[in-house]
């Protein structure tokens, strides 16, 4: 800890995470701060937010309004549409879109991360923005069943891409727009295809650097529900 404050002073928390699970998960269960503060606070355009330590957070500010306003733009709303954020996190997505939608209904796995979400859509006055722990292809079929439909879905999924029970389980919600957002290329055109195979077209896609010199490129892609 000590070295670290003596050659990063910009650091304002140093915490530790215990994933003894064979998993693709990157997190454990359990996180300790050694030092600073429990949060970190960060704002996007008019959004504010508090992180925990586990939370998902974007490491290029700057790029990231970029790669939310193409996500915005994919999802087309017009302030009718009830949007379900299938990877919330801490809320980003879903709070970026919130103003522009009637509501929106983020899920997330991680209880901190959810309680997080919560904090921040208080701290942006977002009303309409509701947060749920779970897996959304649990979730959106009882959703569904009580007749609570989205219009548009939006996934953020990690490199590994959606899981197949998710994929099928947006299928059956049948929301009219899917917009994918994904830093994987590989896994991003696997789940494509099982989307297109299952009624789906897709029409707009936007590449956004978001680390400059690397490799790496987030996609950001809108997929409609064929009715013909």
């Amino acid at each position: 800890v000590r070295r670290i404050r003596d050659e990063l002073p910009q650091v304002t928390t140093i915490a530790q995470n215990l994933n003894r699970e064979a998993s693709p998960l990157i997190f454990g269960a359990k996180t300790t701060v050694l030092w600073g503060k429990e949060r970190l606070d960060e704002t996007l355009g008019d959004v504010r937010f508090s992180l925990s330590p586990r939370a998902f957070f974007q490491l290029n500010p700057e790029q990231t309004v970029k790669l939310y306003d193409a996500v915005r733009e994919a999802a087309a709303l017009t302030g009718e549409e009830l949007v379900v954020d299938a990877y919330c996190g801490t809320g980003t997505i879903g709070l970026w879109l919130a103003p522009h939608a009637r509501e929106v209904r983020g899920i997330e796995l991680i209880p901190e991360a959810v309680d997080d979400a919560r904090d921040n859509a208080r701290a942006s006055g977002a009303a309409n923005a509701r947060f749920f722990v779970g897996r959304a292809e649990q979730l959106l079929p009882e959703w569904v069943q009580r007749g609570i439909r989205p219009d548009v879905v939006v996934v953020d999924p990690p490199r590994t891409g959606c899981e197949r029970p998710l994929l099928l389980a947006l299928a059956e919600a049948k929301p009219a727009r899917l917009v994918y957002v994904s830093c994987n290329p590989s896994t991003l055109a696997k789940d494509c295809q099982v989307l297109l195979g299952q009624g789906y077209r897709l029409d707009w896609i936007q590449p956004v650097d978001m680390f400059p010199q690397t490799a790496h490129v987030e996609c950001v892609v809108r997929i409609y529900r064929d009715e013909h």
